[in-house]
């Protein structure tokens, strides 16, 4: 019986696996397979999971996955309809347990009254799993199970797992008593959240709360520690320091956030360090840590890739999208839900490509489908090579049957692009990401901003705010006191949507002012006065051949910088030395106190180089692989940034994994920003 985490690199065979592979494995491998007897295939197992680790299976793993290891799955609300059923049947059953199961103490003695604990949100309601629940369960001459495998998602104390193993009958029924070090979720095979859906709001609000910002940084911190216990990664730490970091300026919580948050990280990785069998010695990896300050202009501008304008513009919920399928029995369409996720093949290969590529893929596609077969086109009608509608498409699925998958996936995206490509051209967005794109790039300004708006009434609310917010992004001092209230006029903006524009000062943009304002006032006597651009044009570097797609999110430009070692060390600090004992002669406690008040920089970065052999399993496609790269952004991240992540994996041959507290579309962000302010109101209670 082993109380540490598991063993996991060294069992994962010859080939390299990507992020959200290694987390599969170990999912299935160290937990699910753990189990295994002599007579495991004739026994039932059941895993029991909370609302936290039902969805860190989800992301990870296909239900086909766990069905196949000879396991059925149960929520936690469906335990006490299957207690009576299993108390009498030799199975093996699992709970896996989180830190927020292990809140009593010790000394705490289980008994009726608070053995089970019942929370509702909104109309879903969950059984709340506890230790003290599981020792009420296995204790006793008359358990209801035989044998418990216990894992926990993340670390536990030294107490509890004490309390546990004094209870001598429960003792010998545990089959397993880990932590996993798993509490993340797997969003993409190069992408994790830590689940902080409300990150922005705690952390940058107005009305600033310093022990409840430290207790999210610590969850989030031992979060993104468990991604590296994970993949048995010695991380770099850098993160990006503070600006109004010195000796005469007060700081304040939201400037610390990325410099506390690092410290954690730091904190729980050396205790992996000491813990884990196998864990690197050595850095073999580098984490940058960010937040949402360092790219305002990110989470609002129009995105032209596939994946990020569907969820843009056709108000998905996550990665579902609902859709009308015609009934095989003449009754009225019916109405079908699919995820837009890496299980579609046609989704993973157009999801980072312009839109207008998409559309002429999917046509190529379709077409060259109906070319190669006879029967498309005797359903078709004609060779000529005109336009498939979507009906066009429905039939045919129903007239050929054994190309029913084939075609409905490619039907699927006919449709979606279609949607997405009618939408941009009724609500005329191509002129309105032209301005917001010229903006960045300091093509246009605050007079292009006031002629469109002017001649674009009818634009849409959320369309005018975006832009507004995209030039507070770029000349923040235009908005400075009452003077972004004649843009919001001119606009015809409630004032409610104003406080979007006002709180971004929140994520930085005071902080901003004072250095635009001086440089607007040094260019009033330059006679060939330029306009400000957020962005270097790298146009001429990188050629798409499509219109709109020149914007870029910050994240790409760091990460460049990060692995050709130009990465400015004063902005962006080391919290490891590699090389010293600095670290080593100082305490974890007086570590953190010092990075907290800013009393000192560290930023000792040494140019050694790792070898490539950190990735030990090299597969075909990534022989050459260098050591990964993991971005981590407080306060949400955007789908731009996770496409750049991919983009920059085959550049730079290295992967880069993108994490961040939840990732955001833009009506989401704006609806998160106006909450830093709104102090009485919930998500709920705000739309664009």
């Amino acid at each position: 019986m082993s109380f540490s985490d598991s063993d996991s690199s060294s069992s994962y065979g010859a080939d390299y696996k990507n992020f959200k592979q290694v987390t599969r494995e170990r999912l299935l491998q160290e937990m699910l397979r753990s189990a295994k007897a002599g007579d495991s295939r004739s026994t039932w197992k059941v895993l029991i999971m909370d609302k936290l680790t039902v969805k860190i299976m989800s992301y990870a793993c296909k239900m086909a996955d766990i069905t196949q290891e000879g396991v059925s799955c149960k929520n936690l609300e469906d335990s006490s309809k299957i207690k009576a059923f299993l108390k009498n049947m030799s199975i093996k059953w699992w709970r896996i347990y989180t830190k927020e199961d292990s809140h009593y103490p010790p000394w705490m003695r289980y008994t009726s009254s608070n053995r089970l604990k019942r929370i509702c949100v909104g109309d879903f309601c969950f059984l709340y799993c506890s230790i003290v629940m599981f020792l009420s369960d296995m204790s006793g001459k008359s358990p209801l199970y035989k044998k418990a495998y216990v894992f926990f998602s993340s670390p536990v104390s030294r107490d509890l797992v004490t309390h546990i193993k004094r209870e001598g009958t429960v003792l010998p029924r545990i089959g397993a008593l880990r932590e996993m070090n798993l509490e993340y979720f797997a969003i993409d095979s190069q992408g994790f959240l830590t689940d902080h859906e409300r990150a922005l709001e705690e952390l940058f609000g107005d009305e600033e709360d310093s022990r409840r910002s430290d207790a999210v940084l610590s969850v989030i911190g031992t979060r993104i520690a468990s991604v590296f216990a994970s993949l048995r990664e010695f991380p770099y730490v850098r993160y990006r320091a503070a600006k109004s970091l010195d000796v005469t300026t007060m700081t304040t919580s939201r400037d610390l956030i990325t410099t506390k948050l690092a410290a954690r990280v730091w904190d729980r990785i050396s205790q992996y360090k000491q813990k884990i069998e196998q864990f690197p010695q050595t850095e073999t990896c580098d984490l940058l840590i960010l937040d949402r300050s360092v790219d305002q202009i990110a989470p609002v501008i129009h995105e032209w890739t596939y994946d990020a304008i569907c969820h843009d513009l056709l108000n998905m919920e996550g990665n579902k999208y609902v859709h009308e399928v015609p009934s095989k029995s003449g009754a009225p369409p019916e109405k079908k839900e699919v995820l837009l996720e890496e299980h579609d093949p046609v989704w993973v290969e157009l999801r980072h490509a312009h839109i207008a590529d998409a559309s002429v893929r999917l046509h190529d596609k379709m077409t060259n489908f109906v070319a190669k077969n006879k029967a498309a086109q005797i359903q078709h009608g004609s060779r000529d090579g005109g336009q498939l509608s979507t009906r066009d498409l429905q039939r045919m699925v129903q007239a050929l049957p054994q190309y029913s998958e084939q075609i409905e996936k490619l039907s699927l995206h006919v449709e979606i692009a279609g949607k997405v490509n009618q939408i941009i051209k009724d609500s005329g967005l191509r002129d309105l990401g032209q301005l917001e794109q010229d903006l960045v790039f300091g093509d246009a300004g605050t007079k292009d901003v006031i002629k469109y708006l002017t001649a674009n009434e009818d634009a849409s609310r959320e369309n005018k705010l975006r832009l507004l917010m995209i030039l507070a992004a770029i000349y923040p001092e235009k908005f400075e006191g009452g003077k972004g209230h004649d843009l919001m006029k001119l606009a015809k903006l409630p004032e409610d949507d104003m406080n979007a524009v006002n709180n971004m000062r929140l994520l930085g943009g005071a902080a901003e002012t004072k250095k635009s304002s001086a440089t607007s006032f040094s260019l009033k006597f330059d006679i060939n006065k330029k306009k400000r651009a957020a962005r270097k044009d790298r146009s001429g570097q990188e050629e798409t051949g499509w219109q709109l797609s020149r914007f870029y999110p910050m994240v790409e430009e760091l990460v460049e910088k990060l692995s050709k070692g130009e990465l400015s060390k004063d902005e962006y600090p080391c919290l490891n030395d590699p090389s010293a004992t600095f670290h080593g002669n100082m305490t974890n406690a007086s570590l953190y106190y010092h990075l907290a008040v800013g009393s000192i920089r560290l930023c000792v970065v040494t140019g050694r180089a790792l070898l490539d052999s950190v990735l030990r399993h090299a597969s075909s496609d990534f022989k050459k692989m260098g050591r990964r790269i993991f971005v981590f952004v407080v306060g949400g991240a955007t789908r731009s940034e996770l496409r750049a992540c991919h983009k920059l994996t085959s550049k730079l041959q290295r992967e880069v994994v993108l994490g961040s507290t939840s990732l955001d579309d833009p009506p989401q962000f704006i609806t998160k920003l106006k909450l830093l302010t709104a102090n009485e109101l919930s998500l709920d209670d705000l739309e664009i």
